[in-house]
């Protein structure tokens, strides 16, 4: 039986979102995924939020995504 092998690169992502930290997420990986292929997994890691006037104006997240290169 042959092994299955594979190596995966994972690279840093910035998004910024007015709405949620998920919106956040969902326009990093959407952005990837146009010039990514065989994105795998997604973490964050960090998160933070802007304050205009005592209020969150922006959520941003920095995410590492992992894809798998093709052979």
């Amino acid at each position: 039986m042959k092994a299955t092998t594979a190596v995966a690169k994972v690279t840093e992502l910035s998004a910024r979102s007015e709405k949620s930290f998920e919106d956040a997420i969902n326009v990093a990986l959407g952005r990837a995924s146009k010039s990514l292929r065989n994105i795998t997994s997604a973490w964050v890691k960090e998160q933070r939020v802007d304050v205009d006037k005592g209020r969150i104006s922006a959520y941003q997240v920095n995410l590492l995504v992992t894809f798998v290169l093709d052979d």
